[in-house]
């Protein structure tokens, strides 16, 4: 029950989060809203995401982590009735709100049930419970597709109908939730690992680092390669779209494949051995031109293991204090993915006009240096690994 309540649970959570593409377009025209309404709407992940950060550790503390499990996925089902009962923009934009409140407690939720659970053969677990994201992600678009152009009595489901149908998938780990029992909620308050203390690891910040540059490689790609692909390349949209599906096809099975592999090398050498191939294709693919852009999707497979390996790292590291350690360092990383995102516009319009704002060539030099950004984070995030692999080296302490 366990078992299945951390997989359906990252499943459900896949869907949640990419539903929203197909439905956009839908809410915008319902709600007559423009450009900028429309990105507020959006921002409201990052706000409710954060949100969430700053409290779900201390209601796991509190009232455990079943009880926190099943609340995030109780406020999912909630807001997907809500979504289908707002008929007003303040109702929906409250209700959309609520559902990305319980889109942050999920993540950290299940982070912090991962770290509990998966004591044995953790990295090779924890990246096959992000595979079920990877799936659930990369099928939530078409589902969601699907469920809107169904009818039901006569009346099409259309949008609101989606979110309350597949948000109501919630249900579903509810009910194995609540037939299980989970570690560490007995372990006395005395025996946790304190927040002082895991403040003064330089370890907790180097793994910021690594995962914060691994998260901004990672989410960019899905920002700027089609972007690129076609201004660059003057690939047409199915094509470059083509190319964004596999490279979110071989992140998808470097969780599935290359997981297991990190028990076995080593959590901190395998961060390094594979965002610095991530890099290494990232580059290469921008040097070699169009005939090696396949390179920009195998990157994927690199930078897949990144987050699922440091949650594997903290832990077995911080055992008695796993979720304090979660939370911070997944905060931290929100934030810097978020400055991360900028930064690659900056880089792009600066380059731009140096080499002509006007001209092809500076274009693509800016495209080339934006999107350069994306392997250089791969490759800090390797650095990072290094300087942490020596650091624990010298202490004994790796893992």
């Amino acid at each position: 029950m366990q078992l299945v309540t951390i997989f359906l649970g990252f499943v459900v959570f896949g869907i949640s989060e990419n539903i929203k593409g197909p439905a956009i377009p839908r809410i915008q025209l319902a709600f007559n809203l423009d450009e900028g309404q429309l990105g507020t709407l959006l921002s409201l992940n990052a706000l409710g995401y954060l949100i969430a950060c700053s409290f779900t550790a201390i209601l796991v503390r509190k009232w455990g982590i079943k009880a926190v499990s099943i609340i995030s996925f109780g406020s999912m089902v909630l807001s997907g009735v809500l979504i289908f009962l707002s008929h007003t923009y303040p109702l929906f934009a409250s209700s959309y709100f609520l559902m990305y409140i319980g889109n942050g407690m999920l993540e950290i939720g299940l982070a912090i049930l991962g770290a509990r659970i998966f004591v044995k053969n953790t990295g090779m677990m924890m990246n096959l419970s992000h595979f079920f994201y990877g799936l659930s992600s990369t099928v939530a678009p078409l589902l969601a597709t699907g469920v809107m152009s169904l009818s039901v009595f006569g009346h099409m489901l259309d949008w609101r109908g989606m979110y309350l149908v597949m948000l109501s998938l919630c249900l579903l780990p509810i009910v194995s939730a609540l037939r299980s029992t989970f570690p560490g909620d007995d372990l006395p308050h005395e025996d946790r690992t304190s927040f002082k203390t895991l403040m003064r690891d330089p370890a907790l910040w180097m793994m910021v680092m690594i995962l914060s540059f691994g998260v901004v490689s990672e989410l960019a790609v899905g920002g700027w390669l089609v972007n690129f692909l076609e201004k660059a390349y003057a690939w047409d949209t199915v094509k470059a779209s083509g190319m964004l599906s596999a490279f979110f096809l071989l992140f998808s099975l470097g969780r599935l494949v290359i997981g297991p592999l990190t028990d076995r090398i080593g959590f901190v050498l395998s961060l390094i051995i594979f965002s610095m191939l991530s890099a290494g294709c990232t580059f290469v693919a921008l040097a070699g031109g169009e005939s090696l852009a396949f390179l920009f999707a195998l990157s994927g497979a690199g930078i897949a293991i990144i987050y699922p390996t440091v949650m594997a790292f903290i832990a077995r590291r911080y055992p008695n204090g796993s979720d304090t350690a979660i939370t911070f360092v997944v905060t931290l990383m929100g934030l810097g993915s978020v400055i991360g995102n900028y930064i690659i516009g900056w880089v792009i319009e600066i380059v731009k006009t140096v080499y002509g704002r006007s001209s092809e060539l500076g274009l693509l030099r800016g495209l080339q240096a934006g999107y350069g950004f994306i392997g250089l984070c791969a490759a800090v995030c390797s650095v990072s690994g290094i300087v942490l692999y020596v650091y624990l080296k010298r202490r004994g302490e790796l893992i």
